[in-house]
């Protein structure tokens, strides 16, 4: 196993123990209590955990993994669902897209479609994460608009009031967002309040949003919220989502897809 995917590996026992020691985690593994050592040191190092004696635990209980630590999670499901997204633009529309590996996704999947092979432009996205931008700009078909803003290490998203600036001056016909949770009384959330704020404002700018999630989002909170359920028209999420909370959503008006 290499390094980059034991370090995925052991940060998401954390996110999903709260604390791991090295020779469970070695165990784990398959590996020698001397590597994970390493490993937890490297990985305090850069401040990803907080190494205890004989162990290791997660920073406090809204930890958050960075965004190349969570390709790996529920990647089937967010491939599937990148598709069903990506089939709910039409061409020669203006799309807003929040960071994340979903909708990440999702601008792979409109990237590839047939239809918008050509145009000026095939599409307009609006995104205020860096690496979607960078995956989309050589597409000569698609004009890219990046908001400003300070970027956020662990998801690559502009946030601040240069945000602001931007979205303040545009319409968009969808909005797809990213969140952390979603839950029918709750709304959409993120961890993170200044990636919250962007989200929110995409939304406000947008005349529909769908919230592109897997199943494990679902019926969750987080600490800071984008928008109320009933601000979201289309919810596309994997069918191992839980049948009473498509039914709750479905009682508050959202239009649910399951792929």
């Amino acid at each position: 196993m290499s390094r980059d995917a034991r370090w995925k590996a052991l940060l998401e026992l954390l996110v999903e123990h709260g604390r791991l020691d090295v020779e469970d985690a070695a165990a784990e593994l398959a590996v020698s209590a001397a590597t994970i050592r390493r490993d937890f040191d490297q990985l305090a190092e850069q401040q990803m955990l907080l190494r205890t004696r004989g162990g290791a635990v997660v920073h406090g209980v809204s930890y958050e993994l960075p965004l190349r630590y969570k390709t790996a999670r529920q990647a089937t499901e967010k491939q599937r669902i990148a598709r069903a997204v990506a089939d709910l633009v039409a061409p020669g529309e203006a799309v807003g897209l929040t960071g994340g590996t979903t909708t990440t996704e999702v601008a792979r999947a409109l990237a590839v479609r047939g239809d918008l092979a050509s145009g000026s432009p095939a599409l307009t996205v609006v995104t205020n994460a860096l690496n979607i931008a960078a995956e989309l700009a050589v597409r000569p078909q698609f004009k890219i608009v990046v908001t400003g803003g300070v970027a956020r290490a662990q998801s690559y998203e502009l946030v601040g009031p240069l945000a602001d600036g931007v979205l303040g001056q545009i319409t968009l016909d969808v909005a797809v967002l990213g969140v952390v949770s979603f839950d029918a009384t709750h709304g959409a959330a993120a961890h993170d309040e200044a990636e919250a704020a962007v989200d929110r404002l995409l939304c406000e700018r947008a005349e529909r949003v769908v919230v592109a999630a897997d199943s494990s989002k679902l019926g969750r909170r987080a600490f800071a919220r984008i928008c109320a359920a009933d601000t979201v028209d289309t919810l596309v999420t994997d069918t191992a989502a839980d049948a009473a909370a498509v039914g709750r959503f479905e009682e508050a008006g959202i239009r649910v897809l399951l792929v």
